[in-house]
């Protein structure tokens, strides 16, 4: 910061605001902090009596917060991510589209490690509406060293996207629904409702339910009968308890499945299965799914329709957020569950 004669000031950042008294009439802002100094502004200046300034110096090493923000936004947006005017050393990031929101979480430590640059996100890993704010950058002064800014652009390109919004497909979807009690007839299934009204605002259909006796040959068939009728993704219901006469996870290697992990460390959901056939993902459903509101299918189904292939490691991450509050009023997704990481 340096003071400089009107005159001179052309080209430079005001370091603060300058207020313009008009007696009788109006006092208020006239020049806003942070405004770059134009020629045609040292008129008014000096008609409100400004011959000397408080400036910070633009040039080759130096960048305006506005133009710092703006590359630093650039560098971190990927698909799905629109960016907004700078304004004050700040870009807003907003979803282009309905998707799943991704953070890369330690390319954001990283980048955020670097003084006077500041990126702030929501949390990864959930779905977010078309227009809603999901990141903000900044950088903190008015004029930052434009070696920070080549720093935090270089974190960006080697991990690129920082900050996106994956779109979700629109799959087809088959059920296989377990259990003598449905299957005989003696109880009415009410999990495949649940079922296809969850995965309708997911934006997917449900083609086939298919009941099934506690036997694994008929569990194994169903699956294999579903992904031969074209489903991208498969859901078993009415099963995945302790019980001994659960037989889902035995008809779900029977049908050559391979078991991603059983037991999953959130509350409600901990009875989750994960497997894969081939590249059909198979997810076994515990009971909870269908009179929770949220549970750990909430959490899981979204990335696999925004096409990840979800690992052990990313259901071992939910414990830490893993456990809902039973809110007497659900908040989800605008809450801590299931966002640990």
């Amino acid at each position: 910061m340096k003071v400089v004669p009107v005159y001179e000031a052309e080209g430079m950042v005001l370091c603060h605001d300058i207020t313009e008294i008009v007696p009788g009439n109006f006092k208020g802002r006239a020049f806003k902090k942070g405004h770059v100094v134009k020629k045609e502004d040292i008129p008014k200046l000096l008609d409100i009596g400004k011959e000397h300034l408080y400036v910070w110096e633009i040039n080759g090493e130096t960048l305006h917060e506005n133009d710092g923000a703006v590359r630093v936004a650039k560098a971190a947006a990927g698909a799905g991510i629109v960016l907004a005017e700078p304004a004050e050393g700040k870009v807003e990031f907003t979803a282009a589209y309905t998707g799943l929101l991704k953070i890369n979480l330690k390319a954001l430590e990283r980048l955020n490690d670097i003084d006077e640059v500041v990126l702030a996100t929501r949390h990864s890993n959930q779905i977010v509406p078309a227009g809603k704010v999901v990141a903000g950058c900044r950088i903190v002064p008015l004029v930052v060293d434009i070696s920070k800014v080549q720093k935090a652009e270089r974190i960006c390109g080697l991990h690129h996207p920082l900050v996106q919004v994956k779109p979700l497909r629109a799959a087809k979807v088959g059920i296989v629904t377990t259990g003598s009690e449905v299957y005989k007839g003696r109880i009415k299934d009410k999990f495949g409702p649940v079922l296809r009204e969850k995965f309708s605002q997911l934006g997917s259909e449900v083609v086939n339910q298919i009941l099934v006796d506690d036997n694994i040959d008929m569990i194994a068939q169903a699956i294999k009968t579903l992904i031969a009728e074209g489903a991208d993704l498969i859901t078993t219901t009415g099963g995945m308890s302790v019980d001994p006469d659960d037989l889902t996870p035995a008809g779900i290697r029977a049908a050559g499945g391979k078991i991603v992990v059983y037991g999953a460390p959130t509350l409600p959901g901990s009875m989750f299965m994960l497997a894969y056939v081939g590249e059909t993902p198979v997810l076994g459903l515990p009971g909870c799914v269908m009179y929770f509101k949220n549970t750990i299918f909430d959490l899981v189904a979204p990335r696999i329709l925004a096409g990840e292939k979800v690992e052990r490691k990313d259901i071992i991450r939910l414990g830490h957020g893993g456990l809902c509050n039973s809110c007497e009023e659900c908040h989800f997704p605008n809450c801590a569950f299931g966002k640990g990481y």
